[in-house]
C-alpha cells in the first residue's frame, strides 16, 4: 500500500496513545508501520534531501499537529503521552482525525494564528498544514521533483539540438564527473578514436585503468534503439573481447533490446535519454546551481537537561 499520509496517521497515533502510558516515538514508527503493512522499500523511502526517511517524517507531523491541539504532551524527549482532552475526543469514536477537526480547538487555532502573515488577505494566504495530504517536507518534495522533471525535459532538447562532436564532449564530461576515465583529458583521447564497427570510443573504468568500457553513442530524435544495433554492439565487444560497455542514446531502447542486454554474457549498461537527462542533472554536467534551502530539524540533544 502507499505511504499513507500524515492525516491519516493522527488517529491511530493517538489511539496508540490511548493506554494513557508514555510512548517512545521510534518505538510508535516501528508499531505503525506494521500496523500499515509497509514493506522495507516503503520503510526506508527517504525525502529528497535524503535526511529522513517518509513515513518517519509524516508520523512525526501527525504527532507534532496533535500536540498542538492539546491531544498529545511530551512528558520528555522522544516520548509522548495522551492528555484528557486526547481521551475525550476517543470517547467520541472518531472516524478520521484531520486538520479540520483539530481546527475546533483554541489551541490548534492559536498554533495556526501564529504561521500565518499578516500582511496578506485570508483568501490568498495559505499554510502547508492544510494541504490535505502533505507535510512541508512533501510540498518541498512535490516542488523538487517538479523542477527536476522540467529542467530534466530542458536538458534533454537541448542535447538533441547539440551537434554530433559537441554530443561526444558531453559524454565524455558526464563519464568523468562519474568518476570514469581519470582526468578530462585522458577521456577525451579515449572517446571517439576507436573507429571499430559498433563501438565509438573506450574509457577506462577507473583511474588506474585497471579495466576498460567501451562506448556507444547515439544521438538521435524519435528513433528508438532496437535489438539490432544492442547486438551489434554486443558482437563488437565480443570482437574485441569485452566485458563491460555502455549504450548512451537521446532515443529510447526498444523492449526487445531490454530483453536481449538481460540474457546476454556480457555486461551492457543502457542509458536512455530520460536517463541521460537525469545523470547530467544529478552530477552538475550543463546545469549550474541558483539556489540551495537548507531543511533544518530541532536538535533535541541539545535541550536535553539530563
Amino acid at each position: 500500500m502507499p505511504i499513507p499520509d500524515y492525516q491519516t496517521l493522527m488517529l491511530p497515533v493517538l489511539q496508540m496513545a490511548s493506554d494513557q502510558q508514555e510512548h517512545k516515538f521510534s518505538d510508535s514508527v516501528q508499531s505503525l508501520a506494521t500496523e500499515f503493512s509497509l514493506s522495507d522499500e516503503e520503510k526506508n523511502e527517504v525525502l529528497p534531501s535524503g535526511s529522513q526517511a517518509v513515513f518517519n517524517n509524516r508520523v512525526g507531523w501527525a504527532r507534532s499537529y496533535l500536540k498542538q491541539a492539546g491531544l498529545l504532551t511530551s512528558p520528555k524527549r522522544g516520548y509522548f503521552k495522551i492528555t484528557e482532552q486526547g481521551l475525550k475526543l476517543l470517547a467520541d469514536n472518531p472516524e478520521k482525525i484531520n486538520v479540520a477537526l483539530l481546527g475546533r480547538y483554541p489551541e490548534f487555532q492559536e498554533f495556526r494564528n501564529r504561521k500565518k502573515d499578516p500582511s496578506k488577505t485570508n483568501d490568498a494566504n495559505y499554510s502547508i498544514e492544510m494541504v490535505a495530504s502533505e507535510t512541508p517536507e512533501d510540498a518541498l518534495a512535490s516542488a523538487y521533483r517538479s523542477l527536476r522533471k522540467n529542467l530534466e525535459v530542458e536538458i534533454l532538447s537541448s542535447v538533441k539540438d547539440s551537434s554530433p562532436s559537441f554530443f561526444e564532449r558531453l559524454v565524455v564530461d558526464l563519464l568523468v564527473k562519474m568518476g570514469y576515465g581519470g582526468n578530462r583529458q585522458d577521456a577525451g583521447r579515449a572517446l571517439g578514436k576507436s573507429g571499430d564497427g559498433g563501438i565509438d570510443g573506450i574509457i577506462n573504468e577507473d583511474r588506474l585503468g585497471l579495466d576498460v568500457i567501451y562506448i556507444q553513442a547515439k544521438r538521435w530524435d524519435g528513433t528508438v534503439v532496437g535489438r539490432p544495433e544492442i547486438q551489434k554492439f554486443a558482437g563488437a565487444l565480443q570482437g574485441q573481447r569485452a566485458r563491460k560497455g555502455v549504450f548512451i542514446t537521446t532515443s529510447n531502447f526498444s523492449k526487445e533490446a531490454l530483453e536481449y542486454v538481460s540474457m546476454i554474457e556480457s555486461k551492457i549498461i543502457l542509458i536512455s535519454g530520460g536517463k541521460l537527462a537525469s545523470l547530467m542533472a544529478e552530477h552538475n554536467v550543463g546545469v549550474s546551481v541558483v539556489g540551495q534551502y537548507e531543511v533544518k530539524k530541532i536538535d533535541s540533544d541539545y535541550f536535553d537537561e539530563e
